[in-house]
């Protein structure tokens, strides 16, 4: 098991705990709202270091935006495995190919 499906289990594990015991279940008991509030603030944070040219910053930045994005998956029902998927699906696609076939919204 890597340190994201470790990771993932963990927040499963806590989501629906106590959230005086656990910051997962703080947050999710707070809902989804501020925990995309949490998302952003973190990829703010991960743009402000490596702007900044900070490398150990952003590493920890990065660590605290994937964190609280899997926060945000499990709130929503999705797994990591899903994300693979799509990942998957995407390969060999160009970015470009791959964002004109979205449904326009």
């Amino acid at each position: 098991m890597d340190a994201l499906d470790h990771l993932e289990s963990v927040i499963a594990g806590r989501i629906g705990g106590d959230p005086a015991q656990s910051y997962v279940a703080k947050l999710h008991a707070k809902g989804t709202a501020k925990i995309a509030q949490k998302v952003g603030e973190e990829a703010v944070e991960c743009v402000i270091a490596a702007m900044a040219d900070d490398r150990d910053g952003l590493v920890g930045e990065a660590a605290d935006l994937l964190f609280h994005l899997l926060v945000l998956l499990a709130d929503r029902g999705i797994a990591l495995d899903d994300v693979r998927a799509e990942l998957t699906r995407r390969d060999g696609l160009s970015g470009i190919a791959e964002k004109a076939g979205r449904a326009k919204e």
